[in-house]
């Protein structure tokens, strides 16, 4: 695999998994061609997209022949191809483990906190939104007193641990979920939107 071979990102602009990709494409100055999977009429259940990620899931990149789906995985693996990302995987063995540390919590407490609680109002979820709204009020606090500690949430830059949580955590108010009662969390996604070559993910009008 050569760094010259093409990045292609299949993606949906308003998932948050995508969109950690996106970001971390766009602040290493990565060119990627980002194809839209039309997932309400359900294209990524198509024999298409299957061949590329057989659990019907987006985000999925293609670097070449190679084929990777899950939004961590993709970023693990471009800090580990590109020198201008890798910066956002530490190299000291217990930052390092910190990073994975959140990219678990990425994979759990906050999909089942503020993106559950955005994907039921965003997306019309046939489910009772109370529960996701209080694990996400309880994910927040936890992030709230982290970030007490330190302006990032691994050393002293920003690290995959911060794009794999902006961007549920920014949009958390889509899903009904305040995030006026967090300072610290407010000024922390201040940080990361000041960043060099920052993209937003697409907000809905609800």
């Amino acid at each position: 695999m050569t760094h010259e071979a093409p990045l292609v990102l299949y993606r949906h602009p308003l998932s948050g998994h995508c969109h950690r990709v996106e970001l971390m494409l766009s602040l290493a100055a990565l060119p990627c061609e980002l194809v839209n999977v039309d997932l309400k009429a359900g294209a990524q259940k198509q024999p298409e997209f299957l061949s590329l990620n057989r659990l019907g899931q987006v985000p999925v990149l293609r670097h070449g022949d190679f084929i990777l789906p899950d939004s961590n995985a993709i970023m693990v693996y471009l800090a580990e191809q590109f020198p201008s990302a890798a910066s956002f995987l530490p190299r000291d063995a217990r930052d390092r483990a910190q990073v994975q540390r959140w990219l678990s919590v990425a994979a759990g407490a906050l999909v089942q906190g503020p993106a559950l609680a955005r994907v039921i109002r965003v997306f019309g979820r046939p489910l009772d939104p109370a529960p996701a709204i209080a694990a996400a009020n309880a994910f927040l606090g936890v992030l709230e007193l982290e970030l007490g500690e330190r302006a990032f949430l691994v050393g002293t830059a920003p690290s995959l641990a911060d794009l794999a949580l902006y961007a549920y955590t920014a949009h958390a108010p889509e899903g009904h979920v305040s995030l006026e009662p967090y300072p610290r969390i407010r000024a922390w996604l201040a940080r990361i939107e000041a960043l060099p070559r920052f993209k937003p993910m697409q907000r809905t009008e609800i």
